[in-house]
Protein backbone atom coordinates (compact mmCIF):
# COMPACT_ATOMS: atom_id res chain seq x y z
CA UNK A 1 0.00 0.00 0.00
CA UNK A 2 2.84 2.41 0.78
CA UNK A 3 4.22 1.99 -2.76
CA UNK A 4 0.79 2.77 -4.24
CA UNK A 5 0.51 5.90 -2.13
CA UNK A 6 3.94 7.09 -3.25
CA UNK A 7 3.20 6.48 -6.95
CA UNK A 8 -0.18 8.22 -6.80
CA UNK A 9 1.39 11.11 -4.89
CA UNK A 10 3.91 11.42 -7.72
CA UNK A 11 1.06 11.58 -10.24
CA UNK A 12 -0.52 14.38 -8.25
CA UNK A 13 2.76 16.23 -7.91
CA UNK A 14 3.44 15.96 -11.64
CA UNK A 15 0.07 17.52 -12.50
CA UNK A 16 0.64 20.12 -9.79
CA UNK A 17 4.12 20.92 -11.10
CA UNK A 18 2.98 21.26 -14.70
CA UNK A 19 0.20 23.60 -13.59
CA UNK A 20 2.62 25.80 -11.63
CA UNK A 21 5.08 25.85 -14.55
CA UNK A 22 2.36 26.80 -17.06
CA UNK A 23 0.99 29.54 -14.80
CA UNK A 24 4.40 31.25 -14.89
CA UNK A 25 4.64 31.29 -18.68
CA UNK A 26 2.22 34.20 -19.06
CA UNK A 27 1.96 37.51 -17.23
CA UNK A 28 -0.71 37.21 -14.56
CA UNK A 29 -3.66 39.44 -15.47
CA UNK A 30 -7.39 38.98 -15.12
CA UNK A 31 -7.77 38.50 -18.89
CA UNK A 32 -4.95 35.96 -19.11
CA UNK A 33 -6.34 33.99 -16.19
CA UNK A 34 -9.68 33.71 -18.00
CA UNK A 35 -8.71 33.21 -21.65
CA UNK A 36 -4.91 32.97 -21.75
CA UNK A 37 -4.44 36.09 -23.85
CA UNK A 38 -6.36 34.43 -26.70
CA UNK A 39 -3.19 32.66 -27.85
CA UNK A 40 -4.03 29.05 -27.06
CA UNK A 41 -2.09 26.83 -29.53
CA UNK A 42 -4.32 24.65 -31.68
CA UNK A 43 -2.77 21.34 -30.58
CA UNK A 44 -2.94 22.27 -26.90
CA UNK A 45 -6.47 23.51 -27.49
CA UNK A 46 -7.47 20.12 -28.91
CA UNK A 47 -6.04 18.37 -25.85
CA UNK A 48 -7.65 20.70 -23.33
CA UNK A 49 -11.05 20.70 -25.04
CA UNK A 50 -11.03 16.90 -25.22
CA UNK A 51 -9.97 16.72 -21.60
CA UNK A 52 -12.78 19.09 -20.67
CA UNK A 53 -15.20 16.23 -21.29
CA UNK A 54 -12.92 13.22 -20.84
CA UNK A 55 -12.37 13.58 -17.13
CA UNK A 56 -13.27 11.39 -14.21
CA UNK A 57 -17.01 11.82 -14.61
CA UNK A 58 -16.79 10.84 -18.27
CA UNK A 59 -14.54 7.81 -17.75
CA UNK A 60 -16.03 6.51 -14.50
CA UNK A 61 -19.58 7.35 -15.52
CA UNK A 62 -19.31 5.57 -18.87
CA UNK A 63 -17.96 2.40 -17.24
CA UNK A 64 -20.70 2.66 -14.58
CA UNK A 65 -23.52 2.88 -17.12
CA UNK A 66 -22.18 0.00 -19.27
CA UNK A 67 -21.88 -2.20 -16.16
CA UNK A 68 -25.27 -1.29 -14.68
CA UNK A 69 -27.81 -4.01 -15.53
CA UNK A 70 -30.61 -1.43 -15.61
CA UNK A 71 -28.90 0.78 -18.21
CA UNK A 72 -26.26 -1.04 -20.23
CA UNK A 73 -24.75 0.20 -23.48
CA UNK A 74 -28.13 1.42 -24.72
CA UNK A 75 -28.31 4.10 -22.02
CA UNK A 76 -24.60 4.96 -22.20
CA UNK A 77 -25.40 7.99 -24.30
CA UNK A 78 -22.92 10.52 -22.95
CA UNK A 79 -19.88 9.59 -25.09
CA UNK A 80 -21.55 10.00 -28.47
CA UNK A 81 -23.99 12.63 -27.18
CA UNK A 82 -21.25 14.96 -26.02
CA UNK A 83 -19.20 14.23 -29.16
CA UNK A 84 -22.13 15.42 -31.29
CA UNK A 85 -22.50 18.47 -29.06
CA UNK A 86 -18.88 19.39 -29.85
CA UNK A 87 -19.57 19.04 -33.58
CA UNK A 88 -22.67 21.24 -33.37
CA UNK A 89 -20.86 23.68 -31.10
CA UNK A 90 -17.91 23.92 -33.47
CA UNK A 91 -19.99 24.38 -36.62
CA UNK A 92 -22.69 26.70 -35.29
CA UNK A 93 -21.55 28.43 -32.07
CA UNK A 94 -17.75 28.55 -31.75
CA UNK A 95 -17.12 30.75 -34.78
CA UNK A 96 -19.62 33.45 -33.87
CA UNK A 97 -18.58 33.52 -30.20
CA UNK A 98 -14.91 33.93 -31.11
CA UNK A 99 -15.73 36.43 -33.87
CA UNK A 100 -17.35 38.79 -31.36
CA UNK A 101 -14.45 38.36 -28.94
CA UNK A 102 -16.53 37.68 -25.84
CA UNK A 103 -14.80 36.96 -22.55
CA UNK A 104 -17.34 34.50 -21.12
CA UNK A 105 -20.43 32.65 -22.29
CA UNK A 106 -22.63 35.17 -20.44
CA UNK A 107 -21.44 38.16 -22.49
CA UNK A 108 -24.03 37.67 -25.27
CA UNK A 109 -26.72 37.68 -22.56
CA UNK A 110 -25.32 40.93 -21.14
CA UNK A 111 -25.30 42.61 -24.53
CA UNK A 112 -28.67 41.31 -25.70
CA UNK A 113 -30.68 41.21 -22.46
CA UNK A 114 -28.80 43.52 -20.10
CA UNK A 115 -26.56 42.79 -17.11
CA UNK A 116 -29.53 42.10 -14.80
CA UNK A 117 -30.84 39.25 -16.94
CA UNK A 118 -27.30 37.97 -17.46
CA UNK A 119 -26.93 37.89 -13.68
CA UNK A 120 -30.08 35.79 -13.39
CA UNK A 121 -28.91 33.40 -16.12
CA UNK A 122 -25.63 33.04 -14.23
CA UNK A 123 -27.54 30.99 -11.64
CA UNK A 124 -28.37 27.96 -13.86
CA UNK A 125 -24.87 28.19 -15.36
CA UNK A 126 -23.47 28.14 -11.83
CA UNK A 127 -25.60 25.18 -10.76
CA UNK A 128 -24.71 23.24 -13.90
CA UNK A 129 -20.97 23.70 -13.32
CA UNK A 130 -21.32 22.85 -9.61
CA UNK A 131 -23.11 19.59 -10.43
CA UNK A 132 -20.49 18.81 -13.08
CA UNK A 133 -17.66 19.43 -10.61
CA UNK A 134 -19.44 17.30 -8.02
CA UNK A 135 -19.55 14.44 -10.54
CA UNK A 136 -15.82 14.81 -11.11
CA UNK A 137 -15.11 14.84 -7.37
CA UNK A 138 -17.32 11.79 -6.86
CA UNK A 139 -15.33 9.90 -9.47
CA UNK A 140 -12.06 11.04 -7.92
CA UNK A 141 -13.20 10.07 -4.43
CA UNK A 142 -14.29 6.64 -5.63
CA UNK A 143 -10.95 6.00 -7.32
CA UNK A 144 -8.92 7.34 -4.41
CA UNK A 145 -10.97 5.32 -1.91
CA UNK A 146 -10.44 2.09 -3.83
CA UNK A 147 -6.69 2.56 -3.85
CA UNK A 148 -6.26 3.63 -0.22
CA UNK A 149 -9.28 1.87 1.34
CA UNK A 150 -10.71 5.16 2.59
CA UNK A 151 -14.45 5.54 2.85
CA UNK A 152 -16.03 7.50 0.01
CA UNK A 153 -16.74 10.66 2.04
CA UNK A 154 -13.19 10.90 3.35
CA UNK A 155 -11.83 10.28 -0.14
CA UNK A 156 -13.95 13.05 -1.65
CA UNK A 157 -12.99 15.58 1.01
CA UNK A 158 -9.26 14.83 0.81
CA UNK A 159 -9.26 14.80 -2.98
CA UNK A 160 -11.31 17.99 -3.20
CA UNK A 161 -8.97 19.83 -0.84
CA UNK A 162 -5.97 18.94 -2.99
CA UNK A 163 -7.66 19.71 -6.32
CA UNK A 164 -9.13 23.03 -5.19
CA UNK A 165 -5.80 24.09 -3.75
CA UNK A 166 -4.12 23.42 -7.09
CA UNK A 167 -6.85 25.23 -9.03
CA UNK A 168 -6.34 28.42 -7.04
CA UNK A 169 -2.76 28.71 -8.32
CA UNK A 170 -3.22 28.98 -12.10
CA UNK A 171 -5.36 30.34 -14.89
CA UNK A 172 -6.40 28.87 -18.22
CA UNK A 173 -2.88 28.12 -19.45
CA UNK A 174 -2.15 26.08 -16.33
CA UNK A 175 -5.38 24.17 -16.86
CA UNK A 176 -4.69 23.61 -20.57
CA UNK A 177 -1.20 22.21 -20.16
CA UNK A 178 -2.20 19.89 -17.32
CA UNK A 179 -4.93 18.58 -19.61
CA UNK A 180 -2.26 17.41 -22.06
CA UNK A 181 -0.74 15.27 -19.30
CA UNK A 182 -4.21 14.10 -18.30
CA UNK A 183 -5.05 12.59 -21.69
CA UNK A 184 -1.70 10.85 -21.94
CA UNK A 185 -2.28 9.28 -18.52
CA UNK A 186 -5.78 8.13 -19.40
CA UNK A 187 -4.65 6.58 -22.66
CA UNK A 188 -1.72 4.72 -21.10
CA UNK A 189 -3.31 3.78 -17.80
CA UNK A 190 -6.60 2.38 -19.09
CA UNK A 191 -5.34 0.81 -22.32
CA UNK A 192 -2.61 -1.06 -20.47
CA UNK A 193 -5.19 -2.47 -18.06
CA UNK A 194 -7.56 -3.95 -20.64
CA UNK A 195 -5.40 -6.90 -21.86
CA UNK A 196 -4.81 -8.04 -18.26
CA UNK A 197 -8.48 -7.71 -17.28
CA UNK A 198 -9.51 -9.73 -20.34
CA UNK A 199 -7.72 -12.76 -18.84
CA UNK A 200 -10.71 -13.15 -16.48
CA UNK A 201 -13.27 -13.19 -19.31
CA UNK A 202 -11.96 -15.53 -22.01
CA UNK A 203 -11.08 -12.77 -24.45
CA UNK A 204 -12.79 -9.89 -26.21
CA UNK A 205 -15.12 -12.07 -28.31
CA UNK A 206 -16.35 -13.80 -25.16
CA UNK A 207 -16.97 -10.44 -23.51
CA UNK A 208 -19.08 -9.33 -26.47
CA UNK A 209 -21.14 -12.52 -26.63
CA UNK A 210 -21.65 -12.75 -22.85
CA UNK A 211 -22.55 -9.10 -22.59
CA UNK A 212 -25.18 -9.45 -25.32
CA UNK A 213 -26.55 -12.55 -23.59
CA UNK A 214 -26.77 -10.90 -20.17
CA UNK A 215 -28.07 -7.49 -21.22
CA UNK A 216 -30.26 -8.39 -24.20
CA UNK A 217 -31.74 -5.22 -25.76
CA UNK A 218 -29.66 -3.08 -23.39
CA UNK A 219 -26.49 -4.29 -25.17
CA UNK A 220 -27.44 -2.32 -28.30
CA UNK A 221 -26.23 1.18 -29.07
CA UNK A 222 -29.56 2.36 -30.54
CA UNK A 223 -33.15 1.65 -29.45
CA UNK A 224 -35.62 -0.50 -31.34
CA UNK A 225 -39.40 -0.54 -31.56
CA UNK A 226 -39.36 -3.13 -28.76
CA UNK A 227 -38.77 -0.25 -26.31
CA UNK A 228 -42.30 0.99 -26.94
CA UNK A 229 -42.94 4.37 -25.36
CA UNK A 230 -39.56 4.17 -23.65
CA UNK A 231 -37.96 5.33 -26.88
CA UNK A 232 -39.30 8.83 -26.17
CA UNK A 233 -37.42 8.94 -22.88
CA UNK A 234 -34.28 7.69 -24.64
CA UNK A 235 -34.60 10.46 -27.24
CA UNK A 236 -35.22 13.02 -24.50
CA UNK A 237 -31.92 12.16 -22.84
CA UNK A 238 -30.13 11.96 -26.20
CA UNK A 239 -31.11 15.51 -27.21
CA UNK A 240 -30.37 16.67 -23.68
CA UNK A 241 -26.76 15.58 -24.11
CA UNK A 242 -26.34 16.68 -27.73
CA UNK A 243 -27.73 20.19 -27.22
CA UNK A 244 -27.25 20.53 -23.47
CA UNK A 245 -23.53 19.92 -23.97
CA UNK A 246 -23.12 23.25 -25.82
CA UNK A 247 -23.91 26.18 -23.46
CA UNK A 248 -21.07 25.63 -20.97
CA UNK A 249 -18.49 28.21 -19.98
CA UNK A 250 -15.98 25.39 -19.58
CA UNK A 251 -16.37 24.77 -23.33
CA UNK A 252 -16.52 28.39 -24.46
CA UNK A 253 -13.55 29.32 -22.28
CA UNK A 254 -11.41 27.30 -24.70
CA UNK A 255 -13.26 28.58 -27.76
CA UNK A 256 -12.68 32.17 -26.66
CA UNK A 257 -9.01 31.47 -25.86
CA UNK A 258 -8.28 30.29 -29.42
CA UNK A 259 -6.29 32.47 -31.81
CA UNK A 260 -9.17 32.93 -34.27
CA UNK A 261 -12.60 31.59 -35.14
CA UNK A 262 -11.26 28.98 -37.57
CA UNK A 263 -9.08 27.51 -34.82
CA UNK A 264 -12.06 27.51 -32.46
CA UNK A 265 -14.09 25.44 -34.92
CA UNK A 266 -11.26 23.03 -35.71
CA UNK A 267 -10.55 22.53 -32.04
CA UNK A 268 -14.15 21.51 -31.39
CA UNK A 269 -14.36 19.08 -34.31
CA UNK A 270 -11.14 17.26 -33.49
CA UNK A 271 -12.09 17.12 -29.80
CA UNK A 272 -15.34 15.38 -30.77
CA UNK A 273 -13.33 12.55 -32.33
CA UNK A 274 -11.08 12.46 -29.28
CA UNK A 275 -14.08 12.10 -26.97
CA UNK A 276 -15.37 9.11 -28.89
CA UNK A 277 -12.01 7.34 -29.01
CA UNK A 278 -11.23 7.88 -25.33
CA UNK A 279 -14.60 6.48 -24.30
CA UNK A 280 -13.70 3.08 -25.74
CA UNK A 281 -11.42 1.96 -22.86
CA UNK A 282 -14.09 2.86 -20.30
CA UNK A 283 -16.77 1.00 -22.30
CA UNK A 284 -14.49 -2.04 -22.49
CA UNK A 285 -13.81 -1.96 -18.75
CA UNK A 286 -17.54 -1.69 -17.96
CA UNK A 287 -18.30 -4.68 -20.20
CA UNK A 288 -15.39 -6.67 -18.75
CA UNK A 289 -16.65 -6.01 -15.26
CA UNK A 290 -20.12 -7.25 -16.20
CA UNK A 291 -18.84 -10.52 -17.73
CA UNK A 292 -15.69 -11.33 -15.70
CA UNK A 293 -15.26 -14.43 -13.58
CA UNK A 294 -14.82 -12.60 -10.30
CA UNK A 295 -14.39 -15.81 -8.32
CA UNK A 296 -11.20 -16.49 -10.28
CA UNK A 297 -9.89 -13.18 -8.95
CA UNK A 298 -10.84 -14.18 -5.41
CA UNK A 299 -13.36 -11.37 -4.88
CA UNK A 300 -17.08 -10.81 -5.32
CA UNK A 301 -18.46 -8.64 -8.11
CA UNK A 302 -18.92 -5.02 -7.00
CA UNK A 303 -22.40 -4.14 -5.80
CA UNK A 304 -22.04 -0.45 -6.55
CA UNK A 305 -21.88 0.21 -10.29
CA UNK A 306 -20.19 3.56 -9.67
CA UNK A 307 -17.07 1.73 -8.43
CA UNK A 308 -16.66 -0.65 -11.37
CA UNK A 309 -13.73 1.08 -13.08
CA UNK A 310 -11.38 1.31 -10.08
CA UNK A 311 -12.62 -2.13 -8.95
CA UNK A 312 -11.60 -3.76 -12.24
CA UNK A 313 -8.24 -2.03 -12.16
CA UNK A 314 -7.60 -3.03 -8.57
CA UNK A 315 -8.61 -6.70 -8.76
CA UNK A 316 -8.24 -7.83 -12.38
CA UNK A 317 -4.82 -6.39 -13.21
CA UNK A 318 -1.32 -6.80 -11.73
CA UNK A 319 -0.44 -4.38 -8.91
CA UNK A 320 1.81 -2.20 -11.07
CA UNK A 321 -0.85 -1.89 -13.77
CA UNK A 322 -3.56 -1.21 -11.19
CA UNK A 323 -1.45 1.48 -9.58
CA UNK A 324 -0.69 3.11 -12.92
CA UNK A 325 -4.33 2.97 -14.02
CA UNK A 326 -5.78 4.19 -10.74
CA UNK A 327 -3.18 6.90 -10.39
CA UNK A 328 -3.79 8.01 -13.96
CA UNK A 329 -7.54 8.29 -13.41
CA UNK A 330 -6.97 10.17 -10.16
CA UNK A 331 -4.61 12.64 -11.85
CA UNK A 332 -6.96 13.01 -14.81
CA UNK A 333 -9.92 13.78 -12.59
CA UNK A 334 -7.95 16.29 -10.57
CA UNK A 335 -7.03 18.06 -13.78
CA UNK A 336 -10.70 18.23 -14.80
CA UNK A 337 -11.78 19.85 -11.54
CA UNK A 338 -9.75 22.98 -12.23
CA UNK A 339 -11.41 23.45 -15.63
CA UNK A 340 -14.92 23.49 -14.21
CA UNK A 341 -14.19 25.54 -11.11
CA UNK A 342 -12.13 28.07 -13.08
CA UNK A 343 -14.90 28.49 -15.65
CA UNK A 344 -17.68 29.25 -13.18
CA UNK A 345 -15.39 31.48 -11.13
CA UNK A 346 -14.51 33.39 -14.31
CA UNK A 347 -18.18 34.06 -14.99
CA UNK A 348 -18.66 35.25 -11.42
CA UNK A 349 -15.77 37.72 -11.57
CA UNK A 350 -16.48 39.01 -15.09
CA UNK A 351 -20.29 39.02 -15.16
CA UNK A 352 -21.28 39.45 -11.51
CA UNK A 353 -18.49 40.98 -9.41
CA UNK A 354 -17.34 43.61 -11.91
CA UNK A 355 -20.77 44.81 -13.16
CA UNK A 356 -22.60 44.71 -9.81
CA UNK A 357 -20.06 44.90 -6.99
CA UNK A 358 -16.92 46.80 -8.00
CA UNK A 359 -16.69 47.97 -11.62
CA UNK A 360 -13.37 49.73 -10.95
CA UNK A 361 -11.67 46.72 -9.32
CA UNK A 362 -7.95 46.52 -9.99
CA UNK A 363 -6.29 43.54 -11.64
CA UNK A 364 -4.97 42.38 -8.25
CA UNK A 365 -8.45 42.63 -6.70
CA UNK A 366 -9.97 40.63 -9.54
CA UNK A 367 -7.39 37.89 -9.15
CA UNK A 368 -8.00 37.77 -5.41
CA UNK A 369 -11.77 37.52 -5.89
CA UNK A 370 -11.26 34.82 -8.53
CA UNK A 371 -9.26 32.68 -6.10
CA UNK A 372 -11.80 33.19 -3.31
CA UNK A 373 -14.57 32.15 -5.73
CA UNK A 374 -12.62 29.01 -6.66
CA UNK A 375 -12.36 28.09 -2.98
CA UNK A 376 -16.02 28.75 -2.15
CA UNK A 377 -17.49 27.13 -5.26
CA UNK A 378 -15.17 24.15 -4.93
CA UNK A 379 -16.40 23.66 -1.36
CA UNK A 380 -20.02 23.83 -2.55
CA UNK A 381 -19.33 21.20 -5.22
CA UNK A 382 -17.78 18.99 -2.55
CA UNK A 383 -20.99 19.10 -0.53
CA UNK A 384 -23.00 17.94 -3.55
CA UNK A 385 -20.47 15.18 -4.23
CA UNK A 386 -20.98 13.91 -0.68
CA UNK A 387 -24.77 13.88 -1.07
CA UNK A 388 -25.09 12.24 -4.50
CA UNK A 389 -22.87 9.23 -5.10
CA UNK A 390 -23.79 8.29 -8.69
CA UNK A 391 -21.48 9.93 -11.21
CA UNK A 392 -23.80 9.27 -14.13
CA UNK A 393 -26.81 10.70 -12.26
CA UNK A 394 -24.94 13.97 -11.70
CA UNK A 395 -23.96 14.00 -15.37
CA UNK A 396 -27.55 13.92 -16.49
CA UNK A 397 -28.74 16.39 -13.87
CA UNK A 398 -26.23 19.12 -14.75
CA UNK A 399 -26.81 18.72 -18.50
CA UNK A 400 -30.57 18.69 -17.82
CA UNK A 401 -30.60 22.16 -16.28
CA UNK A 402 -28.30 23.66 -18.90
CA UNK A 403 -30.34 22.10 -21.74
CA UNK A 404 -33.71 23.39 -20.63
CA UNK A 405 -32.68 26.87 -19.49
CA UNK A 406 -29.47 28.01 -21.18
CA UNK A 407 -29.58 26.39 -24.62
CA UNK A 408 -32.61 28.34 -25.91
CA UNK A 409 -31.36 31.54 -24.26
CA UNK A 410 -27.91 31.34 -25.83
CA UNK A 411 -29.17 30.29 -29.25
CA UNK A 412 -31.60 33.18 -29.54
CA UNK A 413 -29.16 35.69 -28.03
CA UNK A 414 -26.69 34.82 -30.79
CA UNK A 415 -28.98 34.27 -33.77
CA UNK A 416 -32.22 36.22 -33.23
CA UNK A 417 -32.08 39.96 -33.75
CA UNK A 418 -35.45 40.40 -32.02
CA UNK A 419 -34.61 38.60 -28.76
CA UNK A 420 -35.08 40.97 -25.83
CA UNK A 421 -35.12 41.07 -22.03
CA UNK A 422 -38.85 40.47 -21.62
CA UNK A 423 -38.74 37.46 -23.91
CA UNK A 424 -35.74 36.04 -22.07
CA UNK A 425 -37.49 36.40 -18.71
CA UNK A 426 -40.68 34.80 -20.03
CA UNK A 427 -38.77 31.89 -21.58
CA UNK A 428 -36.79 31.31 -18.39
CA UNK A 429 -39.97 31.23 -16.28
CA UNK A 430 -41.87 28.89 -18.60
CA UNK A 431 -38.93 26.54 -19.08
CA UNK A 432 -38.26 26.20 -15.36
CA UNK A 433 -41.92 25.61 -14.50
CA UNK A 434 -42.34 22.92 -17.14
CA UNK A 435 -39.09 21.21 -16.16
CA UNK A 436 -39.66 21.31 -12.40
CA UNK A 437 -43.20 20.09 -12.99
CA UNK A 438 -41.72 16.78 -14.16
CA UNK A 439 -40.03 16.28 -10.77
CA UNK A 440 -36.48 15.22 -9.96
CA UNK A 441 -35.96 12.11 -7.80
CA UNK A 442 -32.26 12.87 -7.41
CA UNK A 443 -33.15 16.04 -5.49
CA UNK A 444 -36.30 14.66 -3.89
CA UNK A 445 -38.63 16.89 -5.96
CA UNK A 446 -42.03 15.30 -6.70
CA UNK A 447 -43.74 15.72 -10.08
CA UNK A 448 -46.72 18.08 -9.99
CA UNK A 449 -47.54 18.25 -13.72
CA UNK A 450 -49.41 15.19 -15.00
CA UNK A 451 -47.39 14.53 -18.15
CA UNK A 452 -48.74 11.65 -20.31
CA UNK A 453 -47.12 8.28 -21.08
CA UNK A 454 -47.07 6.99 -17.52
CA UNK A 455 -44.98 3.84 -16.95
CA UNK A 456 -45.88 0.99 -14.60
CA UNK A 457 -43.83 2.47 -11.74
CA UNK A 458 -45.69 5.79 -12.00
CA UNK A 459 -42.96 7.77 -13.76
CA UNK A 460 -43.57 9.56 -17.03
CA UNK A 461 -41.96 8.45 -20.29
CA UNK A 462 -42.99 11.72 -21.92
CA UNK A 463 -39.93 13.73 -23.08
CA UNK A 464 -40.78 16.63 -20.78
CA UNK A 465 -37.18 17.97 -20.72
CA UNK A 466 -37.15 18.50 -24.48
CA UNK A 467 -40.74 19.75 -24.29
CA UNK A 468 -39.74 22.34 -21.69
CA UNK A 469 -36.76 23.44 -23.81
CA UNK A 470 -38.81 23.78 -27.00
CA UNK A 471 -41.60 25.72 -25.27
CA UNK A 472 -39.01 27.99 -23.64
CA UNK A 473 -37.42 28.59 -27.05
CA UNK A 474 -40.75 29.46 -28.66
CA UNK A 475 -41.72 31.67 -25.72
CA UNK A 476 -38.52 33.73 -25.94
CA UNK A 477 -38.97 34.21 -29.68
CA UNK A 478 -42.71 34.99 -29.60
CA UNK A 479 -42.73 37.27 -26.54
CA UNK A 480 -39.67 39.15 -27.83
CA UNK A 481 -41.40 39.92 -31.11
CA UNK A 482 -44.58 41.03 -29.34
CA UNK A 483 -42.78 43.35 -26.92
CA UNK A 484 -40.35 45.18 -29.21
CA UNK A 485 -41.90 48.57 -28.44
CA UNK A 486 -41.71 48.07 -24.68
CA UNK A 487 -38.24 46.52 -24.80
CA UNK A 488 -36.37 47.14 -28.07
CA UNK A 489 -33.88 44.44 -28.97
CA UNK A 490 -30.22 45.29 -28.50
CA UNK A 491 -27.54 44.56 -31.08
CA UNK A 492 -24.52 42.40 -30.29
CA UNK A 493 -21.28 44.37 -30.32
CA UNK A 494 -17.81 43.17 -31.23
CA UNK A 495 -15.59 43.46 -28.17
CA UNK A 496 -12.45 45.58 -28.33
CA UNK A 497 -10.12 42.80 -27.15
CA UNK A 498 -11.33 40.21 -29.63
CA UNK A 499 -7.86 39.80 -31.18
Amino acid sequence: MSVQIIIIALFYLLIFGVGVWASKQEKSTDANLIHGGRQLPLVVGFFTMTATWVGGGYINGTAEAVYDSARGLLWTQAPWGYAISLVIGGLCYARIMRRYGFTTMLDPFTQRYGKGMAGILFVPALIGEIFWTAAILTALGTTFGTVLNFDLSTSIIVSAAFAIGYTMLGGLLAVAYTDVIQLIFILLGLCLAIPFALNYTGGISEVVSQYRLQFGPLAQLWPTSAMGLGIWQWLDYAFLLMLGGIPWQVYFQRVLASKDEKSAMQMSLVAALGCLLLALPAIAIGAIGATADWSAAGVAAPQDAAQILPYVLQHLTPPWVATLGLGAVAAAVMSSVDSSILSVSSMYVWNIYLPFVKPDASNAQQQRVLRIAILCLGALATVFALKVQSVYALWYLCADLVYVVLFPQLTLALFSKSANTIGAAAGLTVGLLLRLGGGEPLLGLPAWIAYPMQSEDGSSLFPFRSFAMIVSFITIWAVSRLTQKASPARELQICEDRA
